[in-house]
């Protein structure tokens, strides 16, 4: 597979990575034979970035990926986030007393001494002003509890404060062919920076993998039911903020883009492999087929920006472009 490497995370990773959310049975449940399995199955392939955090399921993920690594021999990157543990998101929670107890709980969880990288977690926006925040994560890598820190965000606006700060190493932020509102600023100031960029909800929560339609159904332990509107975290996350009639209008429009012998969810990914300034998207996977299909879309051939920019910009922009 393919590497890069982001010159302040100092480290070469595979392009297409592994995000483990859904192991926290947010997604619906996944047993730990099967999830294991599935991690196992993804760095066979090439995968060695693997995207956790503290609150998928309460630490289920964390701890999954911990099991992983003592099995695993090999070269293998793991980010989590923090942050999101707290009852309510205040600016003032995120202060060392937490960052350190947070840090523990992930240590712990994934059997390491040192994280290779925690991103705090869709923080609120006044907290990318706060030097105290970044003070302390600075503290952290002295003392080696983590080698590197970056920032989860929601918004265009945080990843470029995000990025002005001049230890942050890494930015996850949404982008797919439902939002390329970050191609504008974000990925040139991150290249330019040094910054990693970490691509999550590559497929817009399924959407983008071609296999939904009007009567498909979630179940009621999955966030794509529960937090359709919002209901439980940013509406963001769910569907890339796409209202479902129209993302599934859209994908029909992108569906005679794809490459012969090549999946939708594979051309999607492909797309976000050719934005100049990515580092790694992080799809995730229910199973192991899943997984090995993820990986191959860094073998394909680079796909028609233009067109799924005319696709967007006729049906998606209006609903997302102006609110992240």
């Amino acid at each position: 597979m393919e590497k890069r490497i982001a010159g302040r995370l100092n480290r070469q990773v595979g392009v297409v990575g592994l995000g483990c959310w859904q192991l926290g049975a947010d997604w619906g449940e996944v047993d730990e034979s099967e999830a294991l399995a599935l991690l196992h199955a993804a760095a066979d392939t090439g995968v060695d970035f693997f995207d956790t955090a503290d609150v998928y399921g309460d630490g289920r993920s964390e701890t999954l990926v911990g099991r992983f690594l003592k099995e695993r021999q090999g070269d293998v990157f793991v980010a989590t986030k923090m942050g999101r543990r707290l009852p309510a998101q205040t600016t003032e929670g995120y202060n060392r007393e937490n960052f350190l107890a947070w840090n523990d709980r992930s240590r712990r969880n994934l059997g390491v001494d040192t994280l290779d990288l925690v991103q705090l977690h869709c923080p609120p926006t006044p907290a990318y002003s706060r030097d105290e925040v970044f003070d302390t994560l600075d503290e952290m890598v002295e003392q080696q509890r983590i080698a590197a820190y970056g920032m989860s965000v929601e918004k265009v606006e945080e990843a470029l404060a995000a990025i002005r700060r001049p230890h942050v190493a890494s930015v996850q932020i949404i982008l797919n062919a439902f939002r390329l509102k970050p191609l504008e600023q974000v990925l040139p100031a991150a290249a330019e920076a040094g910054v990693a960029i970490i691509a999550r909800v590559p497929l817009a929560s399924g959407l983008l993998s071609g296999k939904y339609t009007a009567a498909t159904t979630f179940g009621a332990d999955d966030h794509r039911n529960y937090n359709r509107n919002g209901e439980a975290f940013d509406v963001g996350e769910t569907f890339s903020g796409v209202p479902y009639e129209v993302g599934l209008e859209a994908v029909e429009r992108l569906r005679p883009l794809v490459p012969e012998g090549a999946t939708m969810a594979q051309f999607a990914l492909r797309w976000i492999i050719d934005q100049p300034g990515v580092t790694v998207v992080i799809p995730g996977a229910r199973n192991v087929s899943q997984a090995a299909a993820n990986s191959r879309a860094a073998a394909l051939a680079p796909v028609d920006s233009a067109a799924v920019a005319a696709v967007y910009d006729e049906l998606i922009r209006p609903h997302v472009h102006d609110r992240w």
